[in-house]
Order: structure tokens, then sequence, then C-alpha cells
């Protein structure tokens, strides 16, 4: 397969979905253990830690549906 066929799929809509679910999942445990401490002891977010715990899962998700389809024939 192509790398724009298998970009084309990978952004599609269930490869998408589960890449979500898995940033979702991953990012609030990440969140919750980067950040908890801080939370419980009233001291405001911090913005890029909070999108980065949600967006490298995303990415690894989205990146290993990618090259599976690229693999694949």
């Amino acid at each position: 397969m192509t790398p724009k066929e298998a970009l084309r799929r990978t952004c599609s809509r269930a490869p998408l979905r589960r890449s979500l679910t898995v940033a979702v999942a991953v990012g609030t445990v990440l969140n919750a253990i980067n950040q908890g401490p801080e939370l419980i002891a009233g001291h405001p977010l911090i913005i890029w830690k909070f999108a980065l715990n949600y967006f490298v899962p995303f990415a690894v998700a989205s990146y290993g549906c990618y090259w599976a389809f690229r693999s694949s024939d």
C-alpha cells in the first residue's frame, strides 16, 4: 500500500476513534500520575503537560495504525 493510501485509511473514522479511545484512557492515567499530587494540593494544571499526556498516546496509536496499513498489501 502506498504511504498516501495508508495515511488516508489511518485518518478514517474507525482508526481515529480507536486512537482517541487509547489517548483518553492512557492520557487520563498519565495526567493522574504526572499531575495528581499538584492537583490534590490545589495547584493549577500545567496545560502543556496536560496536552502532551493526551497527544503522545494519540500519536503513538495513530502511527501504529499507519504502520500496520503501510505494511499490509
